[in-house]
């Protein structure tokens, strides 16, 4: 029998007026963004309805704002067409969106705790010396090699695996400048700085790892009740007690997607049903497997779609 998983997006989906829709109609999805504003003491809802895109991009602000607006579009779904779940992962931040759809944590404890990762993020690196590249078309040798080379004591490395022949790779602004620089002299001419804030998941994050820690041990995680695939081991967790260590893995490691994909489709995983704001994730998950068929849900012409 075929099964189904549902895949959370991360930073980079955000949009003004993601999950108004949902609020405006379904209560399930107004009480959920009532909620996140209750928790954090600030009009989130506002945000993710009628913010700036300046102010979504800051990055304190994108993790509860995509949070809270999965969430919600997640609360909708069950509600209106009682969709379960054989699996459940998210990409970055959205790791922590599929642990709340599990039942390991709390909506209220995941939308605080993301608040704070996305502070303790942004502050790790002071603005400008951290960047981020997306590097197309490198296998993953040859981007480790160039890396190495391109490093010259600071630090550069991969930190996305998002789908073959699409890789992203953060570290100090100067090594990762080197690196797209080697990488055009030997022929890859995709190789591009992103518009990011920090460097994500890379080294230069520990100081943002060691603060998330301190706030995961103030939380409860529950029994996990649907198998969460990890972003750090891209193997499906069952246990609450690693949790917290994988949680704390992920801000310095490199987050496995494609190789996530692959497991859901060695699991038997035949559709997989992307939660929140936009379809990044589905058009990765097109470009990683055939066996998958992605849809995704984020306003109700969608969920039209998902209960034809």
């Amino acid at each position: 029998m075929s099964k189904t998983a549902l895949i959370f997006p991360g930073q980079g989906s955000q949009y003004s007026g993601m999950g108004k829709e949902f609020a405006d109609t379904f209560t399930v999805a107004r009480h959920l963004f009532e909620e996140a504003d209750d928790v954090l003491g600030f009009k989130l809802s506002e945000l993710c309805f009628a913010g700036s895109d300046d102010d979504l991009k800051l990055t304190a602000n994108t993790q509860p704002a995509i949070l809270a607006t999965s969430i919600a579009v997640l609360r909708v779904v069950q509600q209106e067409t009682g969709l379960k779940a054989d699996y459940v992962a998210g990409h970055s931040l959205g790791e922590f969106s599929a642990l709340v759809c599990s039942g390991a944590l709390s909506f209220a404890d995941a939308v605080r705790t993301v608040r704070a990762r996305g502070t303790f993020m942004q502050e790790a690196v002071p603005v400008g010396t951290g960047a981020m590249a997306a590097m197309l078309g490198i296998e993953r040798d040859m981007l480790e090699e160039i890396c190495c080379e391109a490093a010259e004591g600071d630090i550069v490395a991969p930190a996305n695996f998002n789908s073959p022949g699409q890789i992203v790779i953060a570290g100090s602004t100067a090594a990762v400048a080197r690196a797209i620089d080697i990488a055009k002299t030997r022929g890859f001419k995709k190789a591009m700085l992103l518009p990011v804030s920090a460097p994500f998941h890379c080294a230069l994050m520990k100081p943002a790892a060691d603060r998330l820690a301190v706030e995961l041990d103030a939380i409860s995680v529950r029994d996990i009740s649907i198998p969460v695939v990890s972003n750090v081991e891209a193997t499906a967790n069952r246990d609450k007690e690693r949790v917290r260590d994988l949680l704390v893995a992920q801000v310095c490691a490199p987050v496995l997607w494609e190789q996530s994909v692959v497991v859901l489709a060695a699991h038997g995983v035949a559709r997989t049903v992307e939660i929140g704001p936009g379809k990044v994730l589905s058009g990765l998950v097109k470009r990683i497997t055939k066996e998958i068929t992605p849809i995704n849900v984020e306003n109700i012409a969608t969920l039209k779609l998902l209960t034809a």
